[in-house]
């Protein structure tokens, strides 16, 4: 580090209240509605963020006519700033649950997937065995799950395992089966099971484009020189499967889950017979220094419930 970094990091001072501005300026795109948001008047607001730029030594926001636009190095540093204000948050909901008589609270991020197949009976599971310990789950995707873990904005998370590691400690979880999902009146409904060039055949109603699905099925076409037909994005399975039933395309979803939204004769439950149908799921933590008794002790209960066998072939 150069004198002048030295020194700078050395008068390097600011409060949350700054943080939360930079923040609240970067989401509204303008220092008076970023004040607003903070009760702050726009000319004290306009001051802090002079100040805090003096300090780091470079450029928050471009200054435009109509407005504030956050440049790269201010991009890059309001990631920093908002793990600065989730920390915050989290510190105070710690204490206010101490306070409150929990022995401790831990964060669980999670895809769908898991939420719906798997964490409802072990989070059950957690209440028995580790009593006084308060879980907040947080539901997202399996690359928001892995960004939460490296950020320590999660103790515990669930990813799927398509989409490589994360350098902190992991073990297997839990697998499922993914099977395609179309109307009784489909032209694959008749079929014992399909193979990928019948998937990428249809038109697919899918989760968002950061999905672990979405991905891979993307990840899969490419390898094989194919385009996919990802006709219609929505946020969840049920959503899915509301399409679905009036033929509007055909859905991949985990077998267990489609059991309980695409139930009824109006669908048909194809397996798809293919090595990437199975899936594995990883329970990841970040490193055991980190992790409270009260992580350490969930960790334990989830870890010992994992089932990472493979699921049943069809």
């Amino acid at each position: 580090m150069t004198s002048s970094n030295l020194a700078r990091a050395s008068r390097l001072h600011f409060d949350l209240t700054t943080v939360q501005l930079f923040i609240a300026v970067a989401d509204m795109g303008s220092i008076t509605r970023g004040a607003e948001r903070l009760h702050l008047a726009p000319a004290a607001a306009s001051r802090r963020i002079l100040e805090l730029e003096s300090q780091l030594g470079v450029s928050l926001f471009e200054r435009l006519p109509h407005g504030m636009a956050v440049t790269e190095a201010g991009g890059a540093l309001l990631a920093h700033a908002r793990g600065i204000s989730h920390t915050v948050q989290r510190m105070q909901d710690d204490a206010a649950s101490y306070v409150g008589g929990v022995l401790g609270v831990v964060r669980i991020a999670a895809p769908k997937s898991a939420v719906i197949q798997f964490l409802p009976s072990d989070i059950q599971r957690c209440a028995v065995e580790c009593p006084g310990i308060r879980i907040d789950l947080q539901e997202m995707n399996s690359e928001e799950v892995q960004q939460s873990l490296r950020r320590g904005m999660a103790d515990l998370g669930i990813y799927d395992g398509n989409l490589g590691v994360v350098d902190l400690p992991t073990a297997p979880y839990r697998s499922d089966r993914l099977s395609l999902v179309v109307a009784r009146d489909h032209a694959l409904a008749r079929r014992k099971r399909v193979t990928q060039d019948d998937v990428f055949n249809c038109d697919l109603i899918v989760l968002s484009a950061s999905s672990a699905i979405s991905i891979m099925l993307e990840r899969l076409a490419a390898e094989a020189g194919r385009t996919p037909h990802m006709r219609m994005r929505v946020q969840g399975f049920d959503s899915i499967a509301a399409l679905v039933s009036e033929n509007l395309g055909a859905g991949v979803m985990p077998e267990a889950i489609a059991q309980k939204v695409a139930a009824g004769t109006r669908f048909v439950r194809i397996p798809i017979a293919e090595p990437w149908a199975d899936r594995r799921f990883v329970l990841c933590h970040r490193p055991h220094g980190e992790l409270s008794s009260a992580a350490h002790a969930v960790l334990r209960v989830l870890a010992q419930k994992a089932k990472p066998d493979s699921p049943k072939q069809r």
